[in-house]
């Protein structure tokens, strides 16, 4: 019998590796951006991109407005501490506008 491998997609390392993103440092920095965007659109927000209601889901949306840098976010200063552990100056973390 002859073996077949099923193909595997990771959708986010599509999407990580999908060129520059601006501002974009780090995936994980992407993580924190677009789900902070999908948290507004959930919350009613209106979306800065023309889209299908229908078909598009507001993770979706909120990943394509970053990639087309529109939404725009701040990194807070970091200083190492005594610990050796990075933490922002301010005692806030990132936030978006």
């Amino acid at each position: 019998m002859a073996v077949t491998h099923k193909a595997t997609r990771n959708d986010f390392s599509d999407v990580a590796n999908e060129g520059v993103w601006p501002g974009i440092d780090s995936r994980f920095r992407l993580i924190i951006v677009a789900g902070l965007r999908t948290k507004q659109l959930l919350h009613g927000s209106q979306p800065r991109i023309e889209t299908d209601p229908l078909r598009r889901r507001n993770t979706t949306i909120a990943l394509e407005e970053v990639k087309r840098g529109l939404v725009p976010f701040t990194v807070p200063a970091m200083k190492v501490n005594g610990g050796g552990f990075d933490r922002p100056l301010s005692g806030k973390s990132q936030s978006i506008a």
